[in-house]
């Protein structure tokens, strides 16, 4: 029998508090199919191209079925993914005709290469002829296949956060490759079932809290309702959103990269919400506190942010100052001074 502290080091777990998966040896399993589901959503809708016959735009995806997960084995990541995806598109020719068509991407899947992707775009048979379903087939397409790289890319750095544990000697290496799907035996499923959050086994990471004041031209009502109605949130952010202003509604907005959940609605007075950028470790939010005090003429807005990242500290503070103090101040003229 070995001494003490001589045996095979990959069942040493003395040398972690919570001795969990040691260097990293045992097999681990993160879903990743309805974060998947949910960021295939943010990346394909918005994408939008533009000539001198018109401007055509993805305004819908109708269908993300399949699966993902990432599989860690002796600090190797192994990532398996499938999907079957079909959008609308939308079109505007320069004289104001409107159009609409069809895209389908039935084999994006670690099996194949990016450029290998089969993506099919139609116009809809009731729909006359136009040039820009040409313009949908080229640059459409190039777009498409660039953000739907950019979903693999996030996979693989944004969803892995913590499956790598930290070991006696440090933080092992990263090594991830990907595995054919037919040695799995998984059920497909689709994006109307379960929206359950995968579960977040990652280590802690460091984070702040800080409050930011602002003053507003307008009343409390008014500003209160700026954060919580839709049409007022995609005209302030000059994008598509999704917004469900009530408690425990959930909210997206800016292409995907900012969204969460209301937690605490007082009308007029107070919003309390679950907030994050989409690059931030999975599943970690940050709870934002808006305070409105009516201040005579105008309104105060004090945000508090608590459970920020430490690295994102300054890219939020900026966001907030940027893309809602001074983007609500120009879009409803409610401008005040900064301070």
């Amino acid at each position: 029998m070995a001494k003490w502290g001589e045996g095979d080091p990959r069942w040493i777990v003395e040398e972690r508090a919570d001795a969990t998966n040691v260097n990293n040896w045992h097999w681990t399993e993160r879903d990743a199919t309805n974060w998947s589901s949910d960021k295939l959503k943010s990346l394909l809708l918005g994408v939008s191209v533009e000539n001198e016959e018109g401007s055509c735009e993805v305004t819908e995806v109708s269908k993300v079925e399949g699966e993902a997960s990432i599989n860690n084995r002796k600090g190797k990541l192994i990532f398996f993914y499938e999907w079957n995806l079909k959008a609308t598109w939308t079109a505007k020719s320069k004289a104001g005709v409107k159009y609409k068509g069809t895209i389908e991407v039935p084999n994006l899947s670690d099996e194949n290469d990016m450029e290998d992707l089969d993506i099919g775009v139609s116009l809809n048979k009731d729909e006359p002829e136009t040039p820009l379903t040409n313009l949908m087939k080229t640059k459409g397409v190039e777009k498409i296949r660039e953000v739907l790289g950019s979903y693999v890319g996030f996979l693989k750095s944004e969803f892995t956060q913590g499956m790598i544990l930290p070991t006696a000697n440090g933080v092992a290496k990263l090594d991830s490759t990907s595995q054919s799907k037919a040695k799995l035996n998984k059920t497909q499923i689709s994006s109307s079932s379960s929206t359950a959050a995968p579960i977040n086994t990652g280590v802690k990471i460091p984070t702040c809290k800080f409050s930011i004041k602002e003053k507003f031209l307008t009343s409390p009502p008014e500003l209160y309702r700026v954060f919580l109605n839709q049409e007022m949130v995609q005209a302030f952010t000059h994008a598509p959103a999704t917004v469900d202003g009530e408690r425990g509604g959930k909210f997206r907005l800016l292409d995907g990269n900012v969204f969460g959940e209301f937690t605490e609605l007082i009308p007029d007075e107070k919003i309390v919400m679950k907030w994050r950028y989409n690059n931030w470790p999975c599943e970690h939010y940050a709870t934002i506190t808006m305070t409105f005090l009516d201040r005579s003429s105008e309104t105060e807005l004090k945000v508090e942010c608590r459970g920020v990242p430490d690295s994102e500290e300054e890219r939020t503070k900026e966001g907030w100052k940027r893309y809602y103090f001074e983007a609500i101040k120009q879009t409803f003229g409610y401008g005040a001074r900064l301070f």
